[in-house]
């Protein structure tokens, strides 16, 4: 059995991963969900990866899994340890060079976000984060999930130039949450088709999918692991 690193989004902390760890680790796995340092605005991305490179150690056969902002560390941990597979759970998607605070207008999110909120009449988008991120989370669980919130990712995360000069060799898979109201699922298909040039597999469920539905994004996990397709449907 291998080892998965989960790796939180922004503002987040590993604990957003409680329920889907619980399910991997029933089934024999081992995992990791580091909190990455927060509150210390001259921290870079490099030393997000340099924190769960550290909590990783000498563990082999590692599948790397990056959530929203995640998704900035997520390749480099992977590039590090010469990850067995890097998933991204509606994960921001960078280009080489790209600063993730130039990724908003880059990618061309927020019109992307006008455009799914006017379909459902405000919901995407909404200030309120028990509509737009929580909103199929239990409230107890959601309640929780904010009351964790932390400084992060730091300025200095937000204004550097990504590392890498290109995607790291990793077999790479994409999850959209077909329920999403920050990323709308559209958008994010989009992008990793033109970013990653991968078709992405979907997950019921709202941006926190990893709250609302742990076993089926605990499934898409060990299916990465395993290099097994998704099924058709």
């Amino acid at each position: 059995m291998g080892t998965f690193v989960l790796i939180h989004g922004g503002g987040d902390v590993g604990w957003s991963w409680h329920l889907v760890a619980a399910a991997l680790t029933a089934r024999g796995h081992d995992v990791l969900a580091p909190d990455l340092p927060a509150e210390d605005d001259s921290l870079t991305l490099d030393d997000y990866a340099d924190a769960v490179v550290d909590a990783v150690g000498d563990r082999r056969d590692v599948v790397v899994v990056g959530h929203s902002f995640g998704g900035f560390t997520a390749p480099l941990v992977a590039e590090r340890l010469s990850a067995d597979a890097l998933v991204l759970l509606a994960g921001m998607i960078p280009a080489p060079g790209e600063p993730p605070e130039d990724w908003w207008e880059a990618t061309g999110y927020g019109a992307a976000v006008e455009e799914q909120s006017a379909r459902d009449g405000g919901l995407t988008g909404n200030d309120d984060p028990y509509v737009s991120f929580y909103h199929d989370v239990p409230r107890e669980l959601a309640d929780e999930a904010l009351s964790r919130e932390r400084a992060h990712p730091s300025q200095a995360a937000m204004t550097a130039p990504w590392p890498l000069a290109e995607w790291p060799d990793v077999p790479t898979r994409f999850i959209v949450c077909t329920d999403d109201r920050f990323f709308p699922p559209s958008f994010l298909r989009d992008l990793a088709r033109r970013r990653l040039g991968i078709r992405a597999e979907e997950v019921p469920g709202g941006h926190c999918a990893m709250l609302s539905r742990p076993g089926e994004v605990a499934e898409l996990l060990m299916r990465s692991a395993e290099g097994r397709p998704e099924p058709q449907r």
